[in-house]
Order: structure tokens, then sequence, then C-alpha cells
């Protein structure tokens, strides 16, 4: 019998989580150790069943069913292919770091640690099932303890209207695509969840091209599509640091990745149809975002808009539909993941210290924090696509794809780029560069921690070693790519 790996992955972050709740809550360090050990094991696992995958065999692997409710079609079945699993080991990556960077959380660490591991444990079953019905359970618990970690440990001028806008957002557009689902379910005559028999159910065209938007559109509100973005940037600078960094890096992402599981991969007459629009409007994310960031003064919101604007590419490669853009679009969920957790986390240490994220009031900070300097140059020319590092990897296959379905839109959306590149110098220039100003003098601005170093460490490393040696990525993204690419022929 194979060793489940997947459910042990899936749930380690919520029986950690039920395990602190019961230690006491003066006893900080245990709490902090036993989070720490837990988020080291989910990684740990996420890198096994990363690179344990045989490409050569291709499909699904570490499969696991196991029937639940069979009189309804409903199964816990969960496993992993190309394009999920560099989504699972995003969300051990994440898990990781955020433990460590939330290292100096004092107030009441045992419940914000169990909150964020329930919210680790939703993330993880969203990427891994199998099953519709599943699928939203997971896709609930994922969004529910965004609420209250936002709400009470989040910024505090604007913590509860973030919280409960990002939370309204998300829930009713994930009703919208729980319509949709439910509309497949009885309409394939198939009496079950099972997403790889519904991707056989031969829905007419007439069909999918009506419940497609339900479907797409309702996920992609988390993935941060235009119009329905503006919860984003809002609920990325209420949330604290480690909350952010899963937000950006990895809850987009699911919002994203179920766009495309449920509503590409199941309605795939329906995306053809409807694939002008994803276009258009992934084009207005990605450069309005760009844009928009550009003319922030405040140093979270640039990065929140510039979160906006990198999932804008992620949709214009799926929007494709060609194995170039989803190739890309698979390996930017991963890079963009990586990339804005690490900018958080600079944004997180920075506010630490200066107790303000005004730009004209920071300045010089290379010089007290080189570590977060350093950090922060690696982030940015990733956002740039800099050719060696991985967003170069990510974006230049999205733009190919873009350009053989309609020049035009690469050539609109590549504006992005040159935006991009202005406002990541703005800030290198006038937060960690020049003189110190004279209100930061009188504080002592000192370096970051060996933990905060280490979560910096780690992420860079991995943005380069991507860049550097893309086949680490590359050829299983696109093993993953052939099934989607099945479907859509078939269509």
């Amino acid at each position: 019998m194979q060793f489940p790996i997947l459910s042990v992955i899936v749930f380690i972050p919520i029986l950690s989580g039920l395990l602190i709740l019961l230690l006491p809550g003066h006893r900080k360090d245990e709490i902090r150790v036993v989070a720490l050990a837990a988020s080291l094991a989910a990684l740990g696992l996420s890198a096994w069943a990363y690179f344990a995958y045989d490409i050569n065999i291709g499909g699904y692997q570490f499969v696991e069913k196991y029937e639940w409710l069979p009189a309804l079609g409903i199964s816990y079945s969960v496993g992993i292919d190309g394009m999920n699993a560099p989504l699972v080991l995003l969300t051990g990556i994440v898990m990781f770091t955020g433990v460590l960077i939330s290292w100096g959380i004092d107030d009441r660490p045992r419940e914000f640690f169990t909150f964020l591991f329930i919210l680790a444990t939703g993330v993880f079953g969203v990427f891994v099932t199998q099953d519709l019905f599943m699928l939203f359970f997971f896709y609930e618990i994922a969004v529910f303890p965004m609420f209250l970690l936002i709400a009470i440990w989040g910024w505090k001028q604007t913590r509860e209207y973030a919280a409960m806008k990002l939370t309204l957002y998300l829930f009713i557009g994930s009703v919208f695509s729980l319509v949709g689902a439910l509309a497949m379910y009885f309409n394939s005559g198939l009496n079950t969840f099972d997403m790889h028999l519904l991707a056989t159910a031969n829905f007419s065209k007439d069909f999918q091209i009506f419940w497609f938007p339900f479907v797409f559109f309702g996920f992609a509100v988390l993935g941060g599509i235009f119009p329905f973005h503006n919860w984003s940037p809002d609920g990325h600078v209420a949330a604290p640091t480690a909350v952010s960094m899963f937000h950006a890096g990895v809850l987009m992402k699911l919002g994203a990745f179920a766009a495309l599981r449920v509503g590409i991969m199941l309605l795939p007459e329906g995306a053809i149809h409807w694939r002008w629009l994803i276009l258009g409007l992934a084009t207005v994310n990605v450069v309005y975002g760009a844009f928009i960031a550009l003319v922030q003064t405040d140093f979270k919101y640039v990065i929140g808009f510039s979160s906006v604007s990198h999932m804008g590419l992620v949709m214009l490669g799926f929007a494709t539909l060609t194995r170039e853009g989803l190739m890309g679009a698979g390996v930017q969920m991963f890079s963009h993941g990586v990339m804005t957790a690490l900018f958080f986390a600079v944004v997180g240490m920075v506010y630490d210290r200066a107790h303000t994220r005004n730009i004209p009031e920071l300045g010089g900070f290379s010089s007290r924090m080189p570590w977060v300097a350093i950090a922060f140059i690696v982030g940015g020319l990733v956002s740039m696509g800099m050719p060696g590092l991985s967003g170069f990897v990510a974006e230049f296959p999205i733009f190919m794809g873009v350009w053989k379905v309609m020049p035009i839109v690469a050539i609109v959306a590549a504006v992005s780029i040159v935006i991009t590149a202005s406002y990541i110098i703005r800030i290198i220039g006038l937060v960690f560069f020049g003189k110190v100003p004279e209100p930061l003098e009188h504080h002592h601005i000192g370096d970051v921690t060996a933990l905060d170093k280490v979560a910096l460490g780690m992420l860079s490393a991995i943005l380069i070693a991507l860049g550097v040696f893309p086949a680490l990525m590359v050829p299983l993204v696109s093993s993953g790519v052939n099934y989607v690419l099945s479907l859509l022929g078939g269509a």
C-alpha cells in the first residue's frame, strides 16, 4: 500500500493547528516551535512529492480515492500532475517562510498559527482534490480564516473594512461557481462529482457557452481578474505580513487554478467561445495594475497592485489556450507566488522598523538592512522579467502564446514591462538608497533577525534557481499542459 503522502500534506496543517490549540496561551515559544516543525514537515513532504513525480509516466500520480457519499457521487479523491504539483510545493514554501517571518508575533500566536494552518489545509486541499464537491469544501475552508486573520491581526486602520470586503467578494464569486458546478452535476447524467468523469460528459456547446462565465469568473474573482480585483489590494494592505504572503503568494493562485481546473478543463467549448473576453480583461489587469502601482505612495499598495498586474499574465496565458501560454501561466503561478511572498516579507520588515509605509518618508535602508535590500532587488528583477530569473521563464512563453492568438494584445500587454521596471526602480531608489530621512535617524533601525534572513535567502534562491535551471519545472508543467490540451482538442 502506497504511503498517502498527499493526505498527510493536506492534513498536517490542521492537525498541527489543533495541537497548538491544546497548548497554554502563555507558552509562546513552544507554540512557535510546533508551528515551525509542522511547516517544515509540510514543506519537506511537498518537495518530496514534487521531485518524486515521474514526468515520463505523466498523468495524475500519488492518487488516493475513498468513497465518502457514494449515493451522491462524492468521494475523497486526490492526486497531482504537472499543473498542481508546483502549486503544492509553492504552498509548502510560503507556509514555512510565513512561520519564520511571524516568529515575533506576540498577540495570541496560538490562535494566529491555528487559523493560518487551517487556511493552509484548505489551500492544499483545493490544489490536490479530484472531486468537484471536495474542491468547494476545501475552497471555503481556505477563504474563511482570512477574515479572522485580517480582522484580528491586521492593520488597525482598515482591517475590519478589508476583511469584510474580501470575504464578501470571494463568497459571492464562489456562489456563482457553485451554481455552475451544480448545473454540470445535474446535466452530466453521471451522478458524480469526479472531475475526470465530468470531463468526459460531452456537455452540449450551448450549455458550455452559457455556464462557463459563471464557473470561470466566479473563481477568477479570487484570482484578481478585472473588474473584480479591488478587494485584493485592500486585503493585501490590511493583512499581517505572513497573511499577505499567503494571500498574494498562494490564495490568488488558488482562484486561478480553480478557474482552469473547473472552467477551462470541464467546459472547453465555453473557454474557446469566451477567450476573447478573458484576453481583454486580463490585458486591462496587466496594464492598469502596473500603472496604478506606479503612482502609489504606500509601499504595500505598490506591491498589492503589482500582484494584480502579474496575475493578469496568468489569465492571459490561460486565455490563449495554447501550449506556450498554458505552460507559461503554470510557471508564472509558481514564480509570482514566491516573488510576492518575498515582496510582502520585505514590506513587513521595513514597516516593523520604520513604523511607516509612506514611500516619501523612507530611504537609505540598504545601509541598515542589506539583506532586505538585496532580496527586494532580486524580486524586482523577477517582476521585470529579467532573463536568468524565474519571471523570464514564465512570462516569455505567455507572450509567445498571446502573439499566436492576437498579436495586438501582446503588444499592449508588453507596455506593462516598462511600467513595472519604472515602479521597481523608483522603489529601489527611494526606499533603499539615498539618505535616511531625518525623522528615522532618531529611530534605532537595526538589521533583520536570522530567521528573517533564512526566509529572504530561501525565497530569493528559489527565484534564481528556477531562472538559471528552468528544467527544474518547465518539463513538469509541460506534462500537465498535455492533459489540458487533450481536453481542448476534444472540443
